[in-house]
């Protein structure tokens, strides 16, 4: 099942899924997450619900609300949300924001430098190269990575519970300082970094650089938390309201639409009801804003334009598969005898590591299904024929029960994909242990954090080892 990202862009951001952060979109979204411009002003725990990573991608000459850091941070702590703040050279101060007043609350704040290392860099000395060597302690974030470059990014300060996993070089000045921290706070998860440049579209030591894209994949995984993960298994997350951001998948060759056809009046309300309180420091700060707003407005309509032009283009045939009101009727009362067909296999290249769905990415699809569901062996007519096949049917489904113990073969790769994830996980875990055992016997890690580290990590550990158990007596039985 996909999860939810909201990238903000109420707070003027100055990365945009829809403008300079496409690769990154385009790759998340081909990994089984789903990215959306989230617009919610002001941003409320209620509105977060639905969305398992919420993220700030360098807010310009924009700050948070006491309130809305009060919202986010409740629902990081009791909603499991995972948090990813990006800053930028010069940190709050230097961009006139105020991350480090939600970012404190968790133990980490920006510094208002630049990291500069005039040996170890990719031609500039704000392009730092920072090697794996300074990846301490292990971290599921930094497995398999080897060197990344920092790029026009501050450095950042840790305190109470949080840990920095990746830190500047010897040489950098300033030299060995956190660079990427991270956080466990209750049931969510924060990862904070003062270079939003690392994952920028076409720019020399962005996205394209060579291990980036592993990078943001793992963060973004990371993110996810167990108490996150169960809320999924068990349905009771809310469907995201909120656009997804443009893809490649939004070509008339194939359509799947993300927009619901129904008309949601609580939004219409919403909106009719915005908080006129909101006041702005500069008339430059309201036109980048209502900019920003013009910019999803034309988004929606060009979707709506391609919907228009898809129909246009294919006509009744669209719906020629949808059973009419009247056959609906007459077969209602057997339905529940039917077997439903089953689902297609998954594409054995879905979601694999740097490539990107060329037919389409994984959207939540509200309101429109795919013609395909609609598909019954019976849909056309009752007859005597069809009424044999439900008796069939019947007669099978013992074997179907006992058929279904063994997962398919799909399915298996699927297990024996997360059962690999899950035992590097284990390893990443183990050695955090023993680095945060080392730290409080040197003395650097005071009774309390060491105390409240290593129970979330146990806690950690034995959920990993009680899947891993579990996947492997489904893979066995």
């Amino acid at each position: 099942m996909p999860y939810n990202i909201a990238f903000d862009l109420g707070h003027k951001p100055r990365g945009l899924i829809d403008q300079n952060y496409t690769e990154l979109r385009d790759y998340l979204n081909a990994n089984d997450f789903i990215c959306y411009n989230y617009l919610e002003i002001p941003i409320t725990q209620e509105s977060l619900k639905s969305y398992d990573i919420l993220v700030f991608v360098c807010p310009d000459y924009a700050k948070l609300s006491q309130q809305e850091i009060i919202e986010i941070v409740n629902w990081v702590k009791e909603d499991g949300g995972g948090l990813l703040l990006l800053s930028h050279a010069g940190g709050d101060r230097g961009r006139n924001s105020n991350l480090s007043e939600l970012s404190e609350f968790f133990g980490i704040s920006f510094e208002n430098d630049q990291v500069l290392d005039e040996i170890n860099n990719i031609g500039i000395e704000n392009l730092p190269l920072i090697t794996a060597n300074n990846f301490i302690p292990p971290h599921p974030i930094t497995n398999g990575i080897n060197e990344i470059c920092y790029r026009a990014g501050c450095s950042l300060n840790v305190h109470g519970g949080a840990i920095s996993i990746i830190s500047s070089n010897e040489t950098s000045e300033p030299f060995s300082c956190p660079l990427v921290c991270v956080f466990e706070p209750e049931n969510g998860r924060i990862c904070a970094i003062g270079s939003y440049e690392l994952f920028r579209d076409n720019t020399g030591g962005g996205f394209q650089n060579d291990e980036h894209a592993e990078l943001g994949l793992n963060i973004f995984k990371w993110l996810i938390s167990e108490y996150r993960m169960e809320l999924s298994q068990h349905g009771t997350v809310p469907v995201a309201q909120t656009t997804p951001g443009e893809t490649e998948s939004n070509s008339t060759e194939q359509y799947t639409s993300p927009y619901s056809t129904d008309i949601d009046t609580q939004s219409i309300e919403h909106i009719e009801h915005i908080d006129s309180s909101i006041t702005f420091s500069s008339r430059e700060e309201l036109t980048g804003l209502l900019e920003s707003y013009l910019h999803q407005i034309n988004t929606i309509k060009n979707n709506i334009e391609s919907l228009i032009k898809h129909i246009n283009t294919y006509g009744d045939a669209i719906f020629e598969q949808v059973p009419q009101e009247s056959e609906a009727t007459e077969i209602i009362e057997e339905e529940d005898s039917i077997p439903l067909s089953a689902l297609p296999p998954k594409p054995q290249d879905f979601g694999k590591k740097g490539e990107k769905e060329k037919e389409g990415t994984p959207e939540v699809i509200i309101g429109l299904e795919p013609v395909e569901s609609y598909e019954r062996d019976t849909v056309e007519k009752v007859s005597d024929n069809a009424l044999a096949e439900i008796a069939k049917s019947k007669e099978s489904k013992s074997k179907s029960k006992s058929e279904a113990k063994k997962p398919p073969i799909d399915e298996k790769e699927k297990l024996q994909a997360e059962l690999e994830s899950l035992e590097s996980k284990l390893n990443s875990v183990h050695n955090l242990i023993n680095f945060i055992e080392k730290k409080h016997q040197s003395g650097k890690l005071d009774d309390k954090s060491y105390e409240k580290q290593t129970r979330k990590l146990q806690n950690d550990l034995g959920n990993t080892e009680n899947r891993i158990a579990e996947i492997k007596d489904i893979l066995e039985g």
